[in-house]
């Protein structure tokens, strides 16, 4: 009963945990048009939070470098379980315009596992929101660990 009404909650009202990793930071300006009166993300119980240990989902844009790697590792380390990633932009899709750089490892599948890729240089809001609903789905049918 606990297992339900927790996993319920967390489709209804997901927390998101956004990291640039690094990059122009035209898709964090829109990821932050998703928070503005004109998308108003929040409207669906979306919530942007700072601590991975609350976040159920996890939006990443920027070039994976081999600096910021362990910090998007640790960070996706203390997500707790079931959690969602979802790449923004193109740079977090393959490394973008600097995937030839040297100190690029490239995208975000090169470290953690990805559940959800959204397009574009920048990613559109629209797009952000859709990838935001398909991570959902992830989290709809995953399950809870057993000790609830």
């Amino acid at each position: 009963m606990l297992k339900n009404l927790i996993q319920k909650s967390r489709i209804k009202s997901p927390w998101l945990l956004h990291y640039d990793c690094s990059s122009c930071n035209g898709c964090d300006i829109e990821v932050l048009a998703c928070l503005t009166p004109v998308y108003d993300i929040e409207r669906f119980g979306i919530i942007n939070v700072g601590n991975p240990k609350h976040a159920d989902i996890l939006l990443v844009t920027g070039t994976v470098n081999q600096r910021n790697k362990k910090v998007l590792v640790n960070l996706f380390d203390q997500m707790p379980h079931p959690k969602a990633v979802i790449a923004i932009g193109s740079c977090a899709l393959s490394g973008g315009i600097f995937r030839e750089a040297y100190n690029v490892v490239g995208g975000v599948d090169k470290v953690i596992p990805v559940d959800v890729y959204v397009p574009g240089c920048p990613a559109k809001p629209e797009a952000i929101i859709d990838g935001v609903v398909l991570g959902l789905e992830k989290l709809k049918t995953a399950s809870l660990p057993a000790r609830l």
